[in-house]
Order: structure tokens, then C-alpha cells, then sequence
């Protein structure tokens, strides 16, 4: 079986599962968070509905730089409503798909970097790296179901059943 078969394999199972995730996300809680340290609600969702496109971005690029010369350019208004973290999933979820549909086992072996004001702080193989995100992508839902209880929210049943969710 080929590495991209098996991603394709995992991202859907992750996608499913984060997707029951953010359908809970209740409306205009962006700025919600548990204590002062911690990140926004709406912060970590989009975070949890974006992570799939970094899997193409691992793909169709070679690297990533954290502060470009010039200063970043993904600045985004905060969405507000699950509708609008569940469209920006679907289409991190496409993206991911169409690269790992296209690419090869020979093109998952070559590096990727990840640079901070130009300077590489972690470089390995994209398949690597898309394993890594992957596991990215598990934390960080897991940290938005620990905020969805605290709000008093619905926790969706992920890899068993939850106190809401007994489908599992």
C-alpha cells in the first residue's frame, strides 16, 4: 500500500471526527477562554478546522516560513458560527485530499522545512511531517473538547462514547 493511500486512509477518519467537533461549536464564542493563558475558543477552533490544509501545503510547497520578510499575510476576520468552521474544514479536508491523491512515495521521502524568519527550526520528510500534523490536528481537538465541557457544550464521541454521545 502506497504512504499516501494510508494518509488518505487516516485524514478521513480525523476529518469525520473533528468535523463532530466543530459541528458543537456554539455561536459568538470566539473570545471564550478557560483561563488568561490560555489560547482563544475561536483561535483553537479554526486551528482544529485548518490543520488538514497544512497536509497539501507539506506537499505542494517545500517549505514554510513562521515570520516572512515583509510580514504574514494570513490575517482572517474571526468566524462566528459552527456553519463557518465547518466550511473552512471541508475545504482544508478537500485540499488535503486532491495533494495526497496526486503525489508519490518519492515525493512523501523529500525534505520539508519549517523556517522562522528564514532560519530552518525543523526540517524532515513530508511524510514525516504529515504524520506529525496529524497528531497535531488529535491534540488540538482534544484541547477544543475540553473547552466545548467547560462552556457547557456537547462533547461529541471521537474514539469511544462520550457523557453526550453514546453512538460509539
Amino acid at each position: 500500500m502506497k504512504l499516501s493511500e494510508l494518509f488518505l486512509s487516516e485524514l478521513d477518519r480525523e476529518a469525520d471526527r473533528s468535523r463532530r467537533t466543530l459541528e458543537q461549536i456554539p455561536a459568538n464564542r470566539y473570545d471564550w477562554k478557560p483561563h488568561d493563558r490560555s489560547m482563544l475558543f475561536g483561535y483553537l477552533a479554526e486551528i482544529v478546522a485548518n490543520i488538514p490544509s497544512w497536509v497539501a501545503m507539506e506537499i505542494n510547497q517545500d517549505e514554510l516560513d513562521l515570520k516572512p520578510a515583509g510580514g504574514s499575510t494570513m490575517k482572517k476576520p474571526p468566524m462566528h458560527t459552527s456553519a463557518e468552521y465547518l466550511a473552512l474544514h471541508d475545504k482544508a479536508v478537500a485540499d488535503a485530499r486532491a495533494a495526497l491523491t496526486k503525489t508519490t512515495d518519492d515525493h512523501l521521502m523529500t525534505p520539508w522545512r519549517l523556517l522562522v524568519a528564514g532560519n530552518t527550526v525543523l526540517e524532515a520528510p513530508r511524510h514525516v511531517m504529515i504524520r506529525d500534523t496529524i497528531n497535531h490536528l488529535a491534540h488540538h481537538r482534544g484541547q477544543m473538547t475540553v473547552y466545548l465541557r467547560l462552556m457547557g457544550a456537547k462533547v461529541p464521541a471521537l474514539y469511544g462514547p462520550s457523557a453526550d454521545d453514546q453512538r460509539f
